[in-house]
């Protein structure tokens, strides 16, 4: 274990200046999510726009993951005069905040209406995809800007900073608009991101933030943004076995939760309790599972802290196994529901959810190269939603063959790939879990 790890005080090290900015600038990122999804689909209803329309504002998303096309364009291109007052990071971060404050405000400002719907849709998406590309700009700030033993805590509060500003435009949002009206709940929403500019000019430059300059024609411009960084990639030891391992190690747990909330109906639990139970309570699990990876992260290393976290969600699975055959039991007496069994085993799935999930974004961000930091990383986050995304799609027919008691066990047996990707990552290339260009650790780290 790296003795610089060893002495962090790590009482305090989620106090560190860098990491509440990191909080901040979370808290930015996550705020427009909702405003163009679930709180947006509210307003419309609510204005009697049909559902039929309501349901194609789900391609309103598009944008955040279809990122990595023009991610690499913003490690390479600079915005004149700002690039070189800020840098290049800052310079797009504040760039990109200001507009997004505007273009949200100007969404809440337009009236739902059946001949207006098209407007708001086009400005919904603009607001998307100014969204997608602050993430692109704040999660490449995010890696340059943090030392190698605060990446794990820098993703707890990546994670806090984006679930508070789902919240603000949720819930706050909501408020607001029950209280006022939807115009200015949308209005006070955006100004709430005047708090993402003020971090942004508080922050500090990245240290040994490279120049770049405009390429000097379209075929350059190809070749630095979009080849250099896969070449660079390709050319790691291992790399394709890296590639399976962060495609597969989160499988088993998102090919569960794709199914958990159709198992407590079929397991006769009210709306309420899984309300309570299976989403509040989880989320708070989530939370402290999330706190306590991030510093596992500094204390274990990232391997060690992988390895466990993955072991623990496969467990997890097997809780869910315990659930299920608890549960027909009950059903075929006549029994209640069991609150207290769905309380523990939703609570060890959230909390161990969490453990994995900052660790393996710690782990997404050590890969990055600096020089193609926004290219890699939309790159790696992109092939890590492709599991919860598409490989989970068989999940109902499996769940519907197999009974639920033998689906929850296969969800734990498919945890196991990610884990045989990881030892071998552990075992045979070391390389992997040394920081890109620019981070000087201590290689036995891990």
């Amino acid at each position: 274990m790296n003795t610089s790890i060893t002495a962090i005080n790590l009482s305090k090290l989620y106090l560190r200046p860098r990491l509440l900015l990191i909080l901040v600038l979370g808290f930015a990122s996550g705020l427009p999510l909702l405003l163009t999804g679930s709180t947006l689909t509210i307003r419309l209803r609510e204005s009697g726009i049909d559902l039929a329309a309501i349901g194609l504002f789900s391609l309103v998303g598009i944008p955040y993951s279809l990122k990595f096309l023009w991610a690499p364009l913003i490690d390479r291109l600079p915005l004149p005069i700002l690039s070189r007052m800020l840098g290049r990071r800052r310079a797009w971060m504040l760039t990109v905040h200001i507009v997004l404050i505007l273009a949200i405000a100007v969404l809440g400002l337009i009236q739902p209406t059946d001949t207006s719907i098209w407007l708001i849709a086009f400005v919904a998406l603009f607001v998307a995809f100014l969204s997608a590309t602050q993430d692109i700009a704040i999660d490449a700030y995010r890696i340059e800007i943090l030392a190698e033993e605060e990446y794990g805590a820098g993703a707890a509060m990546a994670v806090y900073g984006f679930r508070g500003g789902m919240l603000m435009s949720t819930v706050g949002t909501l408020y607001l608009a029950d209280y006022l009206d939807w115009e200015l709940a949308y209005v006070f929403t955006s100004l709430t991101l005047f708090v993402g500019v003020i971090a942004i000019l508080l922050a500090p430059r990245p240290k040994d933030e490279p120049t770049v300059q405009l390429p000097s024609s379209l075929m350059s411009l190809f070749g630095e943004t979009y080849w250099k960084p896969l070449v660079e990639f390709s050319q790691r030891d291992g790399w394709v076995i890296l590639l399976l391992f962060v495609l597969f190690f989160k499988f088993g747990d998102a090919l569960l939760s794709q199914m958990t909330g159709a198992l407590f109906v079929d397991l006769n639990y009210d709306k309420s309790t899984i309300a309570n139970v299976g989403k509040l309570f989880g989320f708070w699990a989530m939370m402290i599972g999330i706190f306590i990876g991030g510093l596992l992260v500094a204390l274990l290393g990232l391997g060690k802290t992988l390895l466990v976290s993955g072991l623990l969600q496969g467990f997890s699975n097997i809780a869910f196994w315990r659930l299920a055959v608890i549960g027909e039991q009950q059903l075929s007496t006549g029994g209640d529901a069991n609150i207290s069994l769905l309380a523990w085993v939703v609570g060890i799935e959230a909390f161990t959810g969490g453990l994995g999930q900052t660790a393996f974004i710690a782990f997404l961000m050590m890969l990055c190269d600096r020089r193609y930091t926004a290219a890699q990383f939309a790159l790696l986050t992109s092939i890590m939603a492709f599991s919860p995304k598409v490989l989970v799609a068989p999940a109902g027919y499996l769940a519907d063959g197999l009974g639920w008691p033998n689906f929850t066990l296969f969800t734990a047996a498919a945890a196991i790939p990610g884990m045989l990707f990881l030892l071998w990552l552990i075992v045979s290339y070391p390389s992997t879990w040394r920081a890109r260009e620019g981070l000087k650790i201590n290689a036995t780290s891990h």
